[in-house]
């Protein structure tokens, strides 16, 4: 195809919380290879969407997918190997053989608490965030950090932190025992980030963790013993991302590309894609990223495949079909259950998240405002950043275990990140975290473990927060914040015409005593035991009232009114 010169510069705009460059400021002279044809994004939606679920589309122009054409995304899917393009099964690489298919899983309904990992070489710098890599080549300030610490990054790049990527006290059994006692039911380790480092033995990129850096198969060996100790295991790729990640201003351009340095030596081109964006470039890109989650899903047999923000655009429908069907067809002949778990409308081809097909939708850090029914999962970082800083900041037991109250009242599973350091370490203060909300379930897991909401999620404002689950027939009310000596009031309990049967018994889980209670129209009034069993939030156990059933659905969409 006849290349067209795409120009880079350091313009940046805001995305899921970080820098991110914006293509309309790409004005830079230095010529790249670019791409001959302009992407057609999707459509803004227009329709008045409820907000309160969390109803929403993919976002317009650049959102980190390559800027691409869906001719060139067609050519690579052309281009795919004979032998990985389809497994034996009854899934085709369409929407109609994917919805008339899937079905999601029956162990994710009742899991509700999973941990999710940001593990890679930007712990090595351990410095701004999991974007290093973007901001050492970007951003001013993080350009003159790097170079104070690192050399110049013409002397010293991204890929120089490959040997420093130690991993020598990386100790796979050991996470995953911290694993089980922190309660959690599935663990997602970062397979591949925006970086392009494969975290596992790969035959189709060099770029590995079994080859470089640790010499070890880390998604093997963790994958292994997480599955010993009984969590299913998943893997994220954030791979697709890369081709477009790296935007440096103009200066260094053009002096390594003289120099023919770092992001221009040629035995390192292809794990910057830097210099070469043209066509062809990202066909053999986008056929290397589906080769990669090939090997994934046949090495690893992950129970979820997690995809990031970068398979959203429409235009790459045809290639993300092609690895949906491989996948699911590949379960079948295991006899597993899984799913893709993505976000926004990146599996919903209508154009909003409430019809996706054949994925988990996923929420990054923003949890639904009311009760969402069918499955999801909210992805939410344990720290201040979602890849190990040294400065970063950790979240106590009890935060941890008002988001994980907050998210399963709505209907919803939490997908807690934690940050392990570049040599293999889970810092002592996300490990006492990870302890004590295990300790809490441990207790009270009842209320969280195979439920779903309620008709309320809870109560807010003045202090203690309440939120309701249900599991079988009976009600769960989690009490959070300050404990409330002597007594509490349910309002949401009120006795009136829309609440059936009759509140029998009420106890606190971790005590064996039933509780005194005084049901009105004010709602239920409990009495309370001076000190409370558990330091970071406590629960209402109540029987006799008949509760609303399951709000599963096969398709993982909210149920339709």
């Amino acid at each position: 195809m006849k290349k067209r010169y795409r120009t880079l510069s350091v313009g940046i705009l805001m995305v899921c919380g970080c820098l991110a460059t914006s293509p309309a400021a790409l004005q830079a002279q230095v010529h790249i290879p670019g791409p001959s044809g302009k992407p057609i994004h999707d459509k803004p939606v227009t329709k008045v969407v409820n907000k309160q679920i969390g109803e929403a589309g993919n976002d317009t122009g650049f959102d980190m997918a390559p800027e691409t054409t869906l001719e060139v995304v067609q050519a690579a899917v052309k281009a795919i190997p004979a032998n990985l393009a389809k497994a034996n099964g009854p899934f085709n690489p369409t929407w109609a053989s994917i919805q008339e298919h899937y079905k999601v899983p029956a162990w994710f309904e009742g899991a509700k608490f999973g941990l999710f990992m940001h593990w890679g070489l930007y712990s090595v710098p351990a410095h701004q965030s999991e974007w290093y890599e973007k901001h050492m080549y970007g951003d001013p300030g993080t350009i003159k950090w790097h170079e104070a610490h690192y050399g110049p990054q013409d002397k010293f790049g991204y890929k120089d932190f490959i040997p420093l990527f130690t991993q020598q006290n990386f100790r796979a059994d050991e996470w995953a025992a911290l694993f089980k006692a922190s309660g959690a039911r599935f663990v997602i380790p970062t397979a591949q980030h925006h970086d392009n480092f494969a975290m596992w033995d790969s035959k189709v990129t060099p770029y590995n963790a079994k080859q470089m850096g640790p010499k070890q198969d880390l998604i093997g060996e963790l994958c292994t013993a997480v599955r010993k100790v009984g969590l299913k295991f998943g893997v994220s790729n954030h791979g697709i991302e890369n081709f477009q990640f790296i935007n440096p201003p103009q200066a260094m351009l053009e002096k390594m590309q003289a120099e023919r340095a770092d992001l221009f030596d040629p035995k390192w081109e292809g794990f910057y894609h830097v210099a070469d964006r043209s066509d062809s470039a990202c066909k053999q890109f986008l056929v290397n990223w589906y080769e990669r989650n090939v090997e994934l899903i046949d090495k690893y047999r992950p129970d979820i495949l997690w995809f990031d923000n970068g398979i959203d655009q429409r235009y790459l429908d045809p290639l993300k079909l092609q690895v949906a069907a491989y996948y699911y067809n590949r379960a079948k002949e295991w006899g597993k259950q899984v799913s893709i778990s993505s976000k926004k409308a990146a599996f919903a081809p209508e154009g909003t998240n409430i019809h996706t097909t054949g994925s988990i939708l996923d929420f990054e850090g923003r949890i639904p405002s009311g009760i969402r029914t069918g499955e999801w999962q909210v992805d939410s970082k344990i720290g201040s950043t979602w890849g190990y800083t040294k400065d970063m900041t950790v979240a106590g037991a009890g935060k941890i275990i008002a988001t994980l109250a907050d998210v399963v009242s709505k209907n919803g599973t939490l997908l807690l990140n934690i940050s392990p350091t570049a040599d293999g370490r889970i810092p002592e203060d996300q490990k006492k975290t990870l302890l004590e909300v295990g300790q809490w379930l441990s207790v009270n897991g009842e209320a969280i473990y195979n439920t779903h909401n309620w008709i309320k999620f809870g109560e807010d404002g003045k202090t203690p927060v309440i939120r309701y689950t249900v599991r079988g027939n009976s009600l769960y009310a989690i009490i959070l914040g300050e404990w409330p000596k002597g007594k509490i009031l349910l309002p949401a309990l009120a006795k009136t015409g829309r609440l059936q049967g009759a509140v029998g018994t009420v106890s606190l889980l971790g005590k064996k005593e039933r509780l005194g209670f005084n049901w009105s129209e004010k709602g239920l009034l409990v009495n309370l035991p001076v000190e409370a069993p558990s330091t970071y939030g406590n629960v209402l156990k109540i029987s006799g009232l008949t509760m609303n059933g399951s709000s599963w659905t096969g398709s993982g969409n909210p149920i339709s009114d």
